[in-house]
């Protein structure tokens, strides 16, 4: 394996791989202080898609692991493509895994996300309701106090607590080691979030105005607010500037084309589905040692459609081992036809 390869693919956490990754090239250097702390270990929801380990990616797919090294070498999203069940949004969960990057930040994109929900959300009316408040319980007595309005002191003060960073807001923290940011399912986008996208990527920080507006105000250059983990952290200046910049892994399934500006600023990369010694680890990983030889013949069942060019998700064959184990252990042809109900092909379901 080549040395300069700083994600291995090998499945086995190994956290001191990432402190070889060299400085960015001098276009993707940002300089964003005061540092956070270290980022939360991975959560449940890495290890229900990864399963007791991490799938390896095959040696033969030299390719893959390239691309993936490229984005972390140049600081640059990874735009992943695929069929759906590829492991495009696995990928985010490996790497987080291998390299010790702590918690994925999920950002799942609908057709009505903004740019804005990935970024911060502000709550305003709560922040005015706590004011109202506060003006009716202290001093005065009444909502005509001083310290009733929002522009008080007293709210002032308190401003960050009504901010809170987004996944890619948290992604872009200044911080020692990349946080891994996983923008799920970029083309159920409208058409402006790519486009928006661009500036917050290239540049790696963007500006909160509800604190840029009292920067320049006597104990209001710092302010923290919660971040998508749940922490407090300090913003100085209302802009958050990163310092290493995160892995993003973007996926599509390819339902639209995207713009020729966000697709220069990617490292693309066409994940292929599970095949083999792949989706033989896969099943392992979440049924034990040796499941794959037990189920070799729903694995069968499945490669088959699969290479008749069925579109199948592997998770029709992770349900199908599941469900057999209960509702037919004995019983073959039971088992069988089972499995081929689970696993029906999504481009057939219609017919």
């Amino acid at each position: 394996m080549s040395d300069w390869l700083i994600y291995r693919g090998t499945g086995e956490p190994d956290p001191e791989r990432i402190g070889a990754l060299p400085p960015p090239p001098p276009w993707r250097n940002f300089e964003g202080g005061p540092l956070v702390g270290a980022a939360p270990p991975v959560d449940p929801a890495s290890t229900r898609r990864l399963g007791e380990r991490a799938v390896p990616l095959p040696t033969e797919d030299e390719k893959a692991l390239q691309l993936i090294n490229a984005a972390l070498y140049l600081r640059r999203p990874l735009l992943v493509t695929g069929e759906p069940g590829s492991g495009k949004s696995t990928l985010a969960h490996a790497v987080a895994h291998e390299l010790g990057l702590g918690r994925v930040l999920p950002w799942p994109v609908v057709s009505r996300t903004e740019l804005k929900d990935g970024l911060y959300a502000y709550d305003a009316i709560g922040r005015l309701q706590d004011a109202q408040l506060s003006g009716e319980s202290g001093p005065g007595g009444g909502p005509g106090s001083a310290a009733a309005g929002p522009g008080s002191a007293a709210a002032q003060d308190g401003i960050g607590r009504y901010i809170r960073l987004g996944p890619l807001g948290t992604a872009l923290l200044p911080a020692e080691r990349p946080r891994v940011l996983l923008i799920d399912e970029l083309d159920k986008s409208d058409l402006d979030l790519p486009n928006d996208l661009l500036n917050a990527l290239e540049e790696g920080e963007f500006g909160i105005p509800e604190l840029e507006r009292i920067a320049d105000r006597p104990g209001q250059e710092q302010v923290e607010v919660l971040d998508d983990d749940g922490r407090r952290v300090p913003v100085v200046g209302g802009r958050v500037r990163c310092r290493a910049f995160p892995f993003v892994v973007m996926t599509s399934n390819g339902e639209r084309e995207f713009p020729a500006p966000l697709l220069r600023r990617c490292i693309h990369l066409d994940l292929a589905p599970p095949r083999d010694e792949r989706l033989a680890a896969m099943v392992q990983a979440h049924f034990g040692p040796g499941a794959d030889e037990r189920h070799l013949d729903l694995i069968g069942l499945f490669t088959q459609g699969t290479r008749a060019g069925e579109l199948r998700p592997t998770d029709q064959l992770l349900n199908a081992i599941f469900l057999t184990q209960y509702a037919a252990r004995e019983e073959h042809g039971r088992r069988e036809d089972i499995a081929e109900l689970l696993m029906r092909p999504l481009d057939q379901r219609q017919r």
